[in-house]
């Protein structure tokens, strides 16, 4: 059987070398749709979290916590139009700093953030189930003329990698060109940080996971056996940053891990008797909107309440997964762009709120196999 590897960004001191990223096709399909990654599962923990009652208790330093980001006022009127039947649509971005709390969690050195995980979540009308569209960092976009946080200009470029734009713009750049390359209007957005994932998963006391395979001293520093762990939060950022020393060493093995993860720590948080205990409710609800930036529409701790609250019905079980359609660039190869026409019909599902067909699920990128 032969196989593929994931492209590499060039900025990620894990990368392998070129030789080593073709010929893992079958893997690739399995883990298109993996690249969730652990950052939906924390922007939707938020939602559970703050549903299940702080009681408002301490509610000021909480509401203090949350950052915002003037989503509308930054784009402007330069965005898709709101359908009627187009649900909820959220931008999850996971930031990925190497400075101040986040350095002390990670070797590397890594000068300004990035956007590790990008993720639009679509929420049908009726709220019962969800759709996670994964974009790969390394997706070569157009990125639109965009403002930034300070006023500048930034102009628009073609064959840029989505991973950089975060860095360069910020996040209401991100949300315009996720909205330009999909036609998709983002009604909210959330960004969560590293050192936010250590502090959520000691504030509910670890997580239990379980691997099939050994993770022998990764470059991270972690070595596990296959089996039963309960990880607390500094060995879970190393488990789910995890990519040498398990499986073949690709990204794709990070990405298996990463879906692991995500499954584990919801199941984790569903099982906290938060409103029995409003000590410990306070304290994840701290954590986490210590770590949280959100639209301005969200950026209080009632107006998340509420909007999670909306979400109660939605059981994560339903929901579905998917990795944009890519293939590899044909100038680029250790880079991918959106294929066609499977990228154009999967956003137009998601546009009009209409099931995604199977077709539109399948990427390219798999070295030649299905």
């Amino acid at each position: 059987m032969s196989h593929v590897s994931t492209p590499q960004r060039s900025d990620d001191s894990d990368a392998p070398s070129p030789s080593r990223r073709r010929g893992r096709g079958r893997k690739r399909e399995k883990a298109g749709g993996r690249r969730t990654g652990r950052k939906i599962l924390i922007g939707l923990g938020v939602l559970v979290v703050a549903a299940g009652g702080t009681g408002y208790w301490l509610y000021s330093d909480l509401n203090n916590n949350i950052k915002g980001v003037d989503i509308d006022k930054a784009i402007g009127d330069d965005r898709p139009e709101k359908l009627p039947t187009s649900g909820q649509n959220i931008l999850i971005l996971g930031s990925d700093s190497r400075a101040g709390a986040n350095a002390e969690l990670d070797a590397g050195n890594v000068s300004g953030a990035r956007s590790d995980t990008a993720l639009v979540v679509h929420i049908p009308e009726g709220r019962k189930k969800a759709v996670a569209v994964s974009i790969p960092r390394d997706t070569l976009v157009t990125r639109p003329e965009c403002t930034k946080s300070d006023g500048d200009k930034v102009a628009s470029a073609k064959r840029v990698m989505f991973n950089s734009i975060y860095s360069l713009a910020g996040p209401a750049c991100t949300v315009k060109t996720v909205e330009q390359m999909s036609g998709v209007r983002m009604d909210h957005y959330m960004e969560i940080d590293f050192a936010g994932f250590k502090g959520l998963v000691d504030a509910i006391g670890g997580v239990t996971v379980t691997l099939d395979e050994p993770i022998k001293g990764s470059k991270g520093g972690l070595t596990l056996d296959a089996g039963t762990h309960k990880l607390d939060g500094t060995d879970s950022l190393k488990f789910v940053r995890t990519r040498y020393g398990y499986g073949d060493g690709s990204d794709l093995g990070r990405i298996g891990l990463q879906q692991k993860f995500m499954i584990a720590l919801l199941s984790e948080i569903k099982k906290q008797d938060l409103l029995g205990s409003p000590t410990k409710a306070y304290k994840i609800a701290d954590n986490l909107t210590e770590a949280l930036t959100t639209d301005s529409d969200l950026a209080s701790l009632t107006k998340l309440t509420e909007f999670g609250r909306s979400l109660d019905g939605i059981d994560p079980a339903n929901m579905d997964t998917i990795m944009l359609p890519v293939a590899y660039d044909k100038v680029d190869p250790n880079r991918v762009v959106a294929a066609e026409p499977q990228a154009s019909t999967l956003w137009k599902a998601i546009r009009t709120d209409e099931t995604i067909p199977d077709s539109a699920k399948k990427s390219p990128a798999t070295g030649g196999t299905s």
